[in-house]
């Protein structure tokens, strides 16, 4: 059963996966066709064609290797004019890439190209597939943690400590000298449902915790539902020093990585553990905090591949936040899918998962390189800068930009690029990431 778990995880993660690309394609596809760019090709994957059909002037299909997609524009470059034998292994590839580009200006489509549309145009069909991918990332997000909900402490109470020890003790059980908790003196049980603390309504525990330690040695109203009737209690905070936690109860540490531990308002209770639903915004912020941690990811790139690198050599752990392969994130999805855990637990980690992914789709591809598509809005930029410049001072228009001339960077890109999968990929196979102990 543990295995079938494992392969539902993998399994999931892949439909996520392809679906991910699929929409990051559409983002491309329909802009494209609404500002009349002929599109000859719609592919999911890399290799030999699985399966195809053509449905008007574009094909579409499924390829062997699922690891990215491409539509096939006519005209991403100006057609060349040379058509001779090209010496060099530089002049070789750009010949090699003005002619594949040549051979998709279809005869009598010449005026349907994408080089021949405006700057603004061009701009929103390469940034379209990146988007697809923040607004999937933001959907899935805004379930997870609206629809969802985040695992933290309800004001359901599920436990009343009898006595006040000190932080970090190691007590089991009350002494006849230990003092009794304010909780267990105001008459609290377990099950009672906070409704209000020091007349201010409380919606999760969270809340409760920060009014108590704010009020150390004042006596406060306490409100609670027990067997469906309100009671009202007094309880008095007592001054002790406590590990601060936050709404999911995990410890908050410090930059030494050292729990925080303060003086604070203590009473001596503890809650149940529940997914509580957050407002509409959340989603929407919890993307925009993945881009900036995958965006800082990208600035320290270099590094965690060398980092990975060298624990792939010695067998070292892992740093659970650095880049993983696609098998990476299906053997994460696997572990997790086969976890004993709640199902509910199981797949909002799975939904975090995918809606990570996405993220990282929307701000890898925006790298401003070729073949990227962060590439090509900087070259449509670059070449709308140039007609500025150039009607700004009343000269001719100049030629559209060669983007051509830029494939031994782009190869070169490339080349870093599948080195980087590579090492990605052996480092997960052989050394991967744990995350669950």
């Amino acid at each position: 059963m543990e295995f079938l778990l494992y392969l539902g995880g993998i399994l999931f993660m892949l439909i996520g996966l392809g679906l991910s690309i699929g929409l990051h394609e559409v983002g491309h596809l329909v802009p494209a066709k609404l500002f009349g760019v002929r599109v000859g090709q719609y592919m999911i994957g890399f290799g030999p064609r699985l399966w195809s059909k053509r449905i008007g002037e574009t094909e579409y299909g499924f390829k062997v290797l699922p690891l990215g997609g491409f539509i096939s524009m006519s005209g991403m470059y100006p057609p060349s004019n040379s058509t001779g034998p090209a010496s060099g292994v530089f002049r070789s590839l750009i010949q090699d890439a003005r002619s594949a580009n040549d051979e998709t200006i279809a005869k009598g489509a010449e005026d349907r190209v994408f080089y021949r549309l405006p700057v603004w145009k061009r701009v929103i069909v390469m940034f379209g597939g990146p988007l697809m991918n923040l607004i999937l990332a933001t959907v899935i997000f805004t379930v997870l943690v609206s629809g969802i909900g985040v695992q933290q402490g309800t004001t359901t109470i599920a436990s009343v400590t009898e006595c006040v020890v000190p932080a970090g003790s190691t007590q089991t059980e009350c002494t006849a000298d230990d003092p009794k908790s304010p909780a267990a003196e105001a008459g609290i049980k377990p099950g009672d449902v906070l409704v209000s603390v020091d007349g201010q309504p409380v919606s999760d525990f969270a809340e409760a915790t920060a009014i108590v330690q704010a009020a150390p040695g004042e006596t406060l109203d306490l409100v609670v539902l027990r067997d469906g009737t309100e009671q009202s209690l007094s309880i008095t905070p007592v001054a002790a020093e406590r590990t601060i936690t936050d709404a999911s109860g995990q410890p908050i540490l410090d930059d030494a990585g050292d729990p925080v531990v303060k003086e604070v308002g203590y009473v001596g209770m503890g809650s149940q553990m529940g997914y509580v639903q957050q407002p509409l915004s959340a989603g929407p912020q919890m993307a925009a905090e993945n881009v900036a941690r995958v965006g800082s990811l990208l600035v320290t790139l270099p590094v965690r591949l060398w980092d990975i690198g060298v624990s792939l050599v010695t067998g070292g752990e892992r740093d659970p936040n650095g880049p993983l392969s696609v098998v990476g994130v299906g053997r994460l999805a696997g572990e997790v899918a086969a976890t004993d855990a709640p199902v509910l637990n199981r797949f909002a980690i799975l939904l975090g998962l995918l809606g990570s992914l996405n993220v990282a789709l929307f701000v890898f591809n925006l790298i401003p390189l070729l073949p990227l598509d962060g590439g090509h809005i900087v070259v449509a930029l670059w070449d709308g800068i140039k007609r500025a410049w150039a009607k700004l001072f009343r000269r001719p228009p100049p030629a559209p930009v060669d983007a051509t001339k830029l494939v031994p960077l782009t190869v070169v890109v490339a080349v870093l690029l599948i080195a980087m999968g590579a090492l990605l990929l052996i480092a997960d196979l052989f050394n991967p990431v744990n995350l669950l102990g």
